[in-house]
């Protein structure tokens, strides 16, 4: 396996047990998960399951995908993580609710760790195309 490939399998296997873990964490116990960040108190648990499953799921594509050319890959994980980084960072600029210190913690710390996490697979993709 080339240099590239091994480092694109281990960015897509770090970011897919993210996904995975955060994923479980909001399908099992997702007024426990909300509550330990500090993040904005919910009525509901539906959409906090919904949003579990789908972390699950794109964490298992990624996972799945991290030694194949094709499917979901690099390109596909840059997309999710700019997307989901973006909006938390976004949300965190307006500032709707007001959270305790740890919910802002965690939100700068996860938007950062995904924003981060996007710029290095870019780097690391645009760095094959130029070898």
């Amino acid at each position: 396996m080339s240099d590239d490939n091994n480092t694109h399998s281990r960015l897509l296997e770090l970011d897919a047990a993210i996904n995975v873990v955060l994923g479980l964490a909001l399908l099992a116990f997702p007024r426990t998960t909300v509550g330990f960040f500090g993040l904005p108190p919910i009525d509901t648990t539906f959409y906090l399951t919904i949003l579990g499953a789908v972390l699950t799921g794109v964490g298992l594509a990624l996972w799945m995908e991290r030694r194949s050319a094709g499917g979901l890959g690099i390109p596909g994980a840059i997309a999710i993580n700019l997307l989901g980084g973006g909006t938390v960072l976004a949300w965190l600029l307006v500032d709707p609710f007001e959270l305790p210190w740890r919910g802002y913690v965690t939100l700068w710390v996860v938007a950062v760790a995904v924003l981060g996490t996007a710029l290095l697979e870019l780097l690391v993709l645009l760095r094959g195309r130029e070898g």
